[in-house]
């Protein structure tokens, strides 16, 4: 009779049948034509596990824990430096297994997500503001249009897809990213309200409180009209300069438009910066040549914006107010 290895998958079936229905090991042996020590020896390993084969690891669990520490300590270092101070611990490991013990514990390479520097004076602004609004409703914020200007490069950097390439086919044309030392650029504004998108407006020089308002006359009164009709509504616009000059101020008394109160250095809370995301993720493949092809496929990506995503953003406004509340005024994830 054959050793436990040498069992067939029949006679591993049969076993594993003949031990649920509840009989001995002795006639499990004599049906399944095979040693009775075979049968135990199956049965435990099947109810504890099948034991894990290869080499023992060369970490034990305290070198482990050691560099994950390394790693919360300056999550920013890449995996050569990780490696050098893991070993400079008395830890001997390679390369490649400081790389697989990383990716065991749960750590992949990301790009960061950029979010704003604040001070403790504009994080209790921030958590004043947001228990001010934290009553307001969904339907009160679709009254709010939302206003940003954004600039937009032909050259996307770091934040471009990454390749699959074979040896060999670094330098392969079809596998290179183009990059220029001063990549051109355009800085569009636009508005959103939960109706949709208003048109966008390409502004050609840097812009001052002059600027500004020939954008609010020929841009936001005609998204105003196109996403409100008659209705009221509440313009939001964040702490630029040339937003919170008095002369702007005085235009916008002068139109009878209110202007919602915001906090500094929160682009958490404004969802049009969602927008931006969301065309810019989309422009990272037609990979535009000049600054008008680079218009022309914003606007075109712009366009394929629908009322339906704007309505989800600005229902997400009492959860980022929510968010800001629970995080003290902290930056959050939006």
């Amino acid at each position: 009779m054959g050793k436990t290895a040498d069992l067939t998958v029949v006679q591993k079936m049969t076993i594993d049948t003949l031990h649920k229905e509840g009989k001995t090991q002795k006639v499990i042996a004599k049906e399944a034509g095979c040693s009775q020590s075979s049968v135990s020896k199956h049965i435990n390993r099947e109810a504890k596990g099948r034991k894990r084969c290869g080499r023992k690891k060369c970490t034990s669990n305290r070198d482990n824990r050691t560099l994950e520490r390394i790693v919360k300590q300056n999550p920013f270092k890449n995996v050569g430096e990780i490696h050098k101070e893991w070993t400079a611990a008395g830890v001997s490991a390679s390369r490649t297994t400081t790389h697989r013990r990383m990716q065991d514990m749960g750590f992949s390479c990301r790009i960061p997500c950029v979010k704003p520097l604040l001070n403790n004076r504009q994080r209790q602004k921030r958590l004043a503001w947001a228990k001010d609004k934290k009553d307001w409703t969904a339907a009160e914020w679709s009254t709010v249009m939302f206003s940003d200007e954004s600039k937009f490069c032909i050259s996307f950097g770091n934040q471009g897809p990454r390749v699959w390439r074979k040896r060999g086919e670094a330098q392969n044309p079809c596998c290179l990213r183009s990059s220029v030392k001063f990549p051109q650029s355009v800085m569009v504004w636009a508005a959103m309200s939960s109706a949709g998108v208003g048109p966008l407006c390409f502004l050609r020089s840097k812009v001052n409180a002059a600027v500004y308002q020939d954008v609010l006359e020929h841009f936001m009164l005609p998204a105003a009209d196109q996403l409100y009709g008659d209705a009221d509504f509440i313009f939001q616009q964040d702490l630029a300069p040339a937003h919170s000059a008095k002369a702007t101020s005085t235009w916008f008394k002068d139109h009878a438009i209110p202007v919602l109160n915001w906090p500094a250095n929160s682009p958490d809370l404004n969802p049009i910066e969602n927008l931006w995301g969301i065309v810019k993720r989309k422009m990272r493949y037609p990979r535009p040549n000049n600054a008008e092809e680079l218009k022309a496929t914003i606007r075109a990506t712009w366009a394929l914006i629908t009322p339906e995503q704007c309505h989800r953003l600005i229902d997400s406004m009492p959860r980022r107010i929510a968010a800001v509340i629970q995080a003290k005024g902290a930056p959050t994830k939006y």
